[in-house]
This record gives C-alpha cells, sequence and structure tokens, in this order.
C-alpha cells in the first residue's frame, strides 16, 4: 500500500478496489473480492488512477534511514543480511504533542548485505534489548522491553520470519528480554527480567536465564511460549544473575559506517522533519532534528543547512517572500555535574543563502503564530494563573500582545497554515486553561476575538492539532481526551465555518501530525503512517494510502501544498518526499 512507481499497491475508498503502479509507472486497477486472486485489467476511466500523487524523488535519503538513530548492530554471513536496531523518537515537542499518542519509535530493520537495501522493517512497542539470527532457518530473534515506572518489567520476544517478512510475539505474558541467543538449531537461550520489582531492590540488575526448546522454531504461533516455561524458579523471589543492558550504538554506528563505505555510500543519521515548505522558485525548505533549516535546490541538490544542537521545528514564510522565520527546541542537557539549558532560538533565515537575517530574543521558549505581518510568538512556559500575553513583534522591537493564558503541549496546539491572520487556542477559565478552550482570531488592531468553542460537543474535552484556513472555515485536526487514553474513532479532522458551525468531520483512530489544502482536497498525514486526502467540500474519502519508500514504511510528520501544487511530505526518518500529481 504505496504511492510510490515501483510496484506499490494503493487502497482506494472502497475496501475491495485497489489500484496497482507497476514498475513502468502505468497505472492500472484491479477489482477482486477480499483473499482473492484477481486479474490484472489496465483501465484509465477510475478515479484514483487521476487522484492518487506519485513520489518522484526522495531527498536526505541514504542507507539504513529508515531505523533512525542505530543502537545495535548484528551481521549474519550466512544469510548474508544485516539486522539494525534504532529508535526515530517521539513525534511530539515542547509545543505539541497529541500526535504522539499510539506512537512507537523503535524500529529493527534487515538489510540485505548487497544493495543495503531495507527488505523488512518492524515496528516494535518496546525498545530492542538483543538480536540473534537463527543458525539454519531463515529467522530473526528480538528481545525487547523496557521498565513500566511503576511496577512491571514489560516486552516481547519476537520472531521475524525473513522470507516473508512475519513477525511473531512468542510470549504469552509480557516479560522484558534483555538477551537472546541461539545454542543450537533447537534451543533459544533467553535473559529475562524479572516480573516487577515488588520487595527486590536488585529487580533493575539481576535477571535469570532460561532455555527454550523447539523442534522447528520456524513454526512458532502468537503466544505459543506459555508464562510458565521462561519463569524463574521460585518466582517472584529475586533473580539470581546479573543482567546488564549494555549500550552498543557507538559499535553499530561503526559497522553501519563501515558497511556503507563499503558500498561506496556515506552513512549519516537523519531524524524527524518537522516541517516543509515549498517556494515559487521549486526550492524544497525544511526543518528537522540537528538543523534549523535546509534548503533544497529544484535539482535536487542540497543548497545549504544551518545547523543547531537540537533542530528547527517550525517554518513561518515571512512577509518579505525572500526568508522564513524559524524556531528551536531547547532540551537540558548534562555539562559535567549540572544540567544546562542553551537559550531559546528564534531567527529569520535568507531563503537564497542560509543567512541569518534576524534573531529574536523572547526569553522564554515559544511557538509560532503565523498569519502575521511581524511575527507573533506564544510562550510556551506559561504557568497557571499567570496572564500570559502573545509577543509581538515589530519593527522598533517587541509588543505586548493580548493574554492569552498557559499553553501546554497537548491542548493549545494549533498551528493554522494559510491564515489570513493570526488563530490561538485559548482557555476561558485562568485557573485552568486547558478546559473550555475557544478557537480565537487576532484583529489589526491587537485584539482577540472569540470565534466559536474549540469542541463541537459539550461532553468531549478535545485537545489541539494542526490546522488550515480555507474559505471562510478552518479545518483543524485533534484528538478526544479519555482516561484510558486515545480510543478508537477518538482522532478527527473538522471543517468549521468561522461561526463555528461544523460542515462536515471525519473520524479516525490515529492522531494526525500534518494537514494541509491546495484548495479542492484536504492532505492528512496520521502517525499510523497513513496518507488520506479527504475532498475539501463535503470531507468525502476520495484515497487513503500507506505511505512507503522503495518498499518500506514510513509515517509524515510534515507536509505541506507547494506553489506548484506538490505535495512535500516530511517523515519520521528524515526524508523529504515530493509528490506529483499523475499527469
Amino acid at each position: 500500500m504505496v504511492i510510490l512507481d515501483n510496484g506499490g499497491v494503493t487502497p482506494c475508498p472502497d475496501e475491495i478496489h485497489w489500484c496497482t503502479s507497476p514498475p513502468d509507472g502505468i497505472m492500472s486497477c484491479r477489482r477482486a473480492v477480499p483473499g482473492t486472486a484477481a486479474a490484472h485489467v489496465p483501465t484509465w476511466e477510475d478515479p484514483c488512477m487521476t487522484l492518487v500523487p506519485t513520489v518522484r524523488r526522495v531527498l536526505g535519503d541514504g542507507p539504513f534511514a529508515e531505523i533512525g538513530e542505530p543502537s545495535l548492530a548484528v551481521v549474519d554471513e550466512r544469510s548474508r543480511s544485516i539486522a539494525v536496531v534504532g529508535d526515530l523518537g517521539s513525534v511530539q515537542w515542547s509545543g505539541s504533542g497529541t500526535a504522539d499518542s499510539r506512537w512507537t519509535g523503535h524500529r529493527i530493520g534487515v538489510y540485505g548485505q548487497s544493495g543495503l537495501r531495507c527488505r523488512h522493517l518492524v515496528r516494535s512497542r518496546y525498545p530492542v534489548r538483543a538480536l540473534a539470527f537463527h543458525p539454519v532457518l531463515p529467522l530473526l530473534a528480538v528481545g525487547t522491553g523496557c521498565y513500566d515506572g511503576g511496577y512491571s518489567f514489560e516486552g516481547e520476544l519476537l520472531l521475524i520470519r525473513l522470507d516473508s517478512g512475519e513477525v511473531v510475539s512468542a510470549l504469552e505474558s509480557p516479560r522484558e528480554v534483555l538477551g537472546v541467543e541461539w545454542r543450537s538449531e533447537t534451543a533459544l537461550r533467553l535473559v529475562l527480567a524479572p516480573c516487577d520489582d515488588w520487595e527486590n531492590p536488585q529487580a533493575h540488575e539481576q535477571g535469570h536465564a532460561v532455555v527454550v526448546a523447539r523442534s522447528d522454531w520456524g513454526a512458532v504461533g502468537q503466544g505459543e511460549i506459555s508464562a510458565e516455561e521462561p519463569a524463574a524458579p521460585g518466582e517472584p523471589a529475586a533473580p539470581g544473575e546479573p543482567a546488564v543492558r549494555p549500550d552498543h550504538s557507538a559499535e553499530a554506528r561503526r559497522i553501519l559506517a563501515d558497511l556503507a563505505a563499503s558500498a561506496g555510500r556515506q552513512w549519516s543519521v537523519r531524524r524527524r522533519v518537522w516541517a516543509v515548505e515549498g517556494t515559487q522558485d521549486g526550492r524544497v525548505l525544511a526543518a528537522l532534528d540537528g538543523v534549523l533549516v535546509e534548503s533544497w535546490l529544484p535539482s535536487g541538490d542540497l543548497q545549504w543547512a544551518v545547523e543547531d544542537e537540537e533542530g528547527g521545528r517550525q517554518l513561518v514564510p515571512a512577509s518579505d517572500g525572500t526568508s522564513v522565520w524559524t524556531n528551536a527546541e531547547r532540551h537540558g542537557r548534562r555539562k559535567g555535574r549540572r544540567w544546562e539549558t542553551s537559550a531559546p532560538r528564534v531567527d529569520r533565515i535568507a531563503v537564497e543563502t542560509g543567512e541569518v537575517l534576524e534573531t529574536l530574543s523572547p526569553g522564554v521558549f515559544t511557538v509560532l503564530v503565523a498569519g502575521g505581518g511581524r511575527p507573533i510568538l506564544r510562550p510556551l512556559e506559561g504557568r497557571r494563573k499567570r496572564a500570559e500575553r502573545l509577543m509581538m513583534f515589530d519593527l522598533d522591537g517587541p509588543v505586548n500582545g493580548p493574554e492569552v493564558g498557559s499553553f501546554d503541549l497537548f491542548n493549545h496546539p494549533f498551528h493554522v497554515r494559510r491564515g489570513s491572520r493570526p488563530y490561538v487556542l485559548v482557555g476561558t477559565d485562568p485557573d485552568e486553561p486547558h478546559r473550555n478552550k475557544w478557537v480565537t482570531a487576532l484583529g489589526a488592531d491587537g485584539t482577540l476575538r472569540r470565534l466559536f468553542p474549540h469542541s463541537w460537543v459539550p461532553e468531549e474535552h478535545h485537545f489541539g492539532g494542526p490546522a488550515i484556513e480555507i474559505g471562510q472555515s478552518l479545518v483543524y485536526a485533534g484528538a478526544v481526551h479519555h482516561g484510558r487514553g486515545l480510543q478508537p474513532g477518538g482522532a478527527y479532522v473538522v471543517r468549521r465555518s468561522l461561526s463555528g458551525s461544523v460542515q462536515w468531520q471525519h473520524r479516525t483512530d490515529h492522531p494526525a501530525t500534518a494537514l494541509d489544502t491546495d484548495g479542492d482536497t484536504i492532505y492528512v498525514a496520521y502517525n499510523s503512517g497513513a496518507l488520506t486526502a479527504l475532498d475539501a467540500a463535503d470531507g468525502s474519502v476520495r484515497w487513503h494510502t500507506e505511505l512507503e519508500v522503495d518498499g518500506a514504511p514510513t509515517a509524515a510528520l510534515s507536509l505541506a501544498v507547494t506553489p506548484q501544487g506538490h505535495l512535500l511530505i516530511g517523515t519520521v526518518d528524515g526524508r523529504i518526499l515530493e509528490c506529483w500529481p499523475r499527469q
């Protein structure tokens, strides 16, 4: 399920209708009953053929891009395969956290030594602790897990079948698996953390080893290893074997760099493209981890990059049309015995040269509020019962704007693309600013005007998310708060008139990471890896696809429609996809 030109499959809104793009790039369609084969019948009348864009170019690509920051790598000469463990990171930052629900950045990639192509990519719920290739079978054993922060050590034993890519979670009950080692074709040695740390002060340093035997590990099914089989004698008593969680990241980086060099390529880590923008002259701008802003020429060459210790998070085109505003994330870093945090950074960058033209000094971390002639900043460090104000910058310096209350990364994100004026979410109760939020607009006179309540369902509490202005309305995404986390159908995209009336709504199971429009279609990216196109007029699904690059799944963290009508997609693994409509 993919929008590439290399033989992927793209599902259309009809569940039994699939569009297929063969290697020659010519679209054809087929119909089939689910679970049955279908003849490949070319047709040019199918609407999906003209709607689904194709990836024409991938910027920032490189070997092992799919796994992010590597933590473990194992080379198997017998199968000529490489297993790599990595982390893409979370999909939240100080200015937005809603999209992190149901997300995991832990990845296991299996690559071929010839060409370093990713054969299989697996998402893991937990950090990966150990890898081991089976001595004979096309099988990879993976130990995962972590402490849940309050009581239990949870994890899985994953068995990845290298011929099919099928993944089996073999343990009946969750256990953190710290080590895996094949003792023979039939015997697998596991090192397990204890079930919990109840009355066990050594639980975080010790575990126990057990050997599990199967005549055919390739036939092991889901949850087939019972809870009793790997249990330590006398559990829940303290286990008796030291169990460490070693850091293999330096060795993994060396292995990947050497493998890439042997293939005549260079390897470096790129992660999380938080914002993308296209320019009138065809350049592509991006803000990502470790890079405040970078610029790609229409030729596909990297023109310049402004580095930063953490990286840019937002891009807002400046009113002069030749520069862009950006802000940087800031986290505390250990320096010696102390934790230090760098000063906030908000810069205006020249698109042509990458020169820093202007630097603002807000004194606190801020989000950029789009839609103003000069930059407008909203403080992120507000405390309850404190009357935080927008910071409005003019040629003479900062000016105090209207009160907006405190900000939290779940309730108040509301970055509006294509806005004719600035919009912000503001709570009506200063003591509890996360409640009863209103969508407000900032007028030319510097005053805020309430437009409508953010939640159109009185009994639901809605979190904020990305938004766009289209016509006399706003389209925005978010999620419904629930005490047990995001529920099925708890994420949404909604279009509302500026008077508050709901024109349509689209409910989903996963939160949106980004959205934009070309005027007729609303493009929505989800943290599940899905990309959906909605009809701007009525919200109906025009097409839906799962993002892949060269056969490996990925997820969009940002997207933008360029002035040329192309769709730019910034991925969680540091790549930028240029998608063009089919002609």
